[in-house]
């Protein structure tokens, strides 16, 4: 892949390598989230096959169909999901004409700080195994803190 291939191909033109890649690993798109009149508000609830230690799917060839909720993000969808990706997501960031963040490991060439600088959601995300669905407001993320 050549250095910051996302300044020179539109998203939509990206190979599925290069797509892939922009995910910063953080598991934000991971976690439930609650809408109420179009406002959107991230839980810390995850999805159950989200690893909340490491941040990554631990069935990812299989997560939309096992997960039907589950949100590929794809350049044809991008457009629609962006209400619902966090601030800090790569996707966002680029289909919003901004650059990545320098702990990005695009720019660092380290996929850790996303964990060390507390972008990601390790030691933060619970399984909704654990949860009561009843009980997913309770687990309401304060903007600020996301």
């Amino acid at each position: 892949m050549g250095k910051e291939f996302w300044k020179d191909i539109p998203l939509n033109q990206l190979s599925e390598e290069q797509w892939e890649s922009l995910c910063d690993g953080c598991g934000k798109c991971c976690l439930n989230k609650l809408e109420d009149d179009g406002e959107v508000a991230f839980t810390w609830v995850s999805c159950r096959f989200l690893d909340c230690e490491t941040c990554q799917c631990t069935d990812y060839p299989n997560r939309l169909k096992n997960v039907p909720s589950c949100i590929k993000i794809s350049p044809e969808k991008l457009d629609s999901l962006l209400p619902i990706l966090p601030q800090t997501c790569a996707y966002k960031l680029i289909a919003t004409g901004q650059d990545l963040y320098e702990w990005h490991h695009l720019i660092s060439g380290d996929r850790s700080l996303v964990h060390e600088e507390e972008i990601s959601v390790k030691g933060m995300a619970i399984s909704e195994d654990e949860v009561d669905p009843d009980d997913l407001d309770l687990f309401i993320i304060d903007e600020e803190d996301f």
